[in-house]
């Protein structure tokens, strides 16, 4: 099945099977800590929400959601990274708390936006932890702003097309995540009542998108950590081998036992794997 077909059918349980069912109970999260800051920061043509935790004097440490999402999908993961870094938890644009405008979202813009927020918080650089649509986000930057980033972990990401599964639409998890995430829009978006539109410019990135060439995932010079599942409902492990070979200075961890969401499922091997690779 085409991404095309893909997309379709992913949109028709977006429209017709939105449940509100609670992060809590999807992820067994625990309690969102209270933000040191967070605010509406003005980014390109939109105000983008972001929220930071820890002390500012530590490293500074980007995590970044997937499609649909938005920062309190990384609840498990604030308050172990927060004690030794300084975290920054933003919305992409459209996403959670995040305003958007006419423009086509595409991961350019969206990684133009991470680093105008950078910018406004004043950030010369920081690691970044990108899960999904944010782990893209992260190779962009890598590849068109290195001097950004310190190191990259990018979790359940694809460079091309060709990494997303063809099944990914049957997948009971994944519809699952794209109720939840319904569910998560109306509740936290300043206009709620965009989701079609918003829904329809996702889908459009996401059927074209990303299409970052060999070439281009061979100049990346970031120290890179390709992490994903080895029962991954939306990527095909041996595409996360590919890039992994494609990336001079990867590393590559695929975990068992868990697929795209390891971050809720197995949130203490996944918190550990990530914090071990950016402290060495």
């Amino acid at each position: 099945m085409d991404r095309h077909t893909w997309l379709k059918r992913a949109i028709d349980v977006l429209f017709f099977c939105i449940l509100s069912l609670s992060l809590a109970v999807v992820s067994g999260a625990q309690e969102l800590p209270t933000p040191a800051d967070s605010g509406m920061a003005p980014v390109n043509d939109i105000e983008m929400y972001y929220a930071t935790y820890g002390d500012p004097d530590n490293e500074p440490l980007i995590l970044l959601h997937g499609a649909l999402g938005n920062a309190d999908y990384f609840i498990n993961q604030i308050p172990a990274f927060s004690e030794d870094y300084y975290v920054i938890t933003p919305d992409s644009r459209g996403h959670g708390r995040s305003t958007m405008s006419a423009q086509q979202i595409g991961y350019a813009l969206m990684a133009s936006d991470v680093l105008a927020l950078m910018d406004y918080l004043e950030i010369e650089s920081a690691s970044l932890v990108g899960w999904s649509d944010g782990g893209i986000i992260g190779l962009d930057i890598a590849i068109n702003h290195p001097e950004r980033l310190n190191k990259l972990v990018a979790y359940g990401a694809n460079y091309n097309p060709s990494g997303v599964r063809s099944d990914v639409n049957e997948n009971e998890r994944i519809i699952e995540y794209f109720e939840m995430a319904a569910g998560d829009y109306a509740r936290l978006s300043p206009n709620p009542e965009g989701f079609e539109v918003f829904l329809t410019s996702i889908g459009t990135m996401l059927a074209t998108e990303p299409n970052y060439t060999a070439e281009q995932m061979n100049s990346i010079t970031v120290p890179t950590l390709i992490l994903d599942g080895l029962e991954e409902e939306a990527i095909y492990p041996e595409h996360d081998l590919e890039m992994a070979e494609l990336i001079p200075t990867a590393d590559l961890v695929l975990m068992n036992g868990v697929g795209h969401f390891a971050m809720w499922e197995k949130t203490e091997e996944f918190n550990h794997i990530v914090l071990d690779y950016l402290s060495r």
